[in-house]
């Protein structure tokens, strides 16, 4: 049965603000990613990809980053991840989407 929910994802990039570069491995970030989930009890997948922007200033970067996806989760708690995985990973801003989804779970057995 497919249910109506809200997708958030939240993309965090692994560049260090103040040095511009990644200061740790990926698997690090992930591993304080999880335990941020895990303290808020929400179920998530999370994805390493490669991005770039442009800052304010004009200059043009790309780093690892990672795309935290959420389902079901109230704003204000989104927003509350966003934040302290901002801060945790020392990033300018963290960028968080949503959007209207439907889900629906498969079963099969063989």
């Amino acid at each position: 049965m497919e249910q109506q929910t809200n997708q958030a994802s939240i993309y965090i990039g692994l560049n260090d603000s103040e040095t511009g570069v990644q200061k740790f491995a990926t698997e690090k970030y992930l591993s304080i990613l999880k335990n941020v989930c895990r303290s808020y009890r929400v179920a998530f997948s999370v994805q390493v990809i490669n991005g770039g922007y442009f800052h304010e200033d004009g200059r043009y970067t790309e780093e690892n980053t990672l795309v935290l996806t959420l389902l079901n989760i109230e704003e204000k708690t989104v927003i509350e991840i966003a934040k302290d995985l901002c801060a945790f990973f020392n990033q300018e801003s963290v960028m968080v989407t949503s959007a209207p989804s439907s889900v629906i779970f498969v079963k099969e057995k063989i």
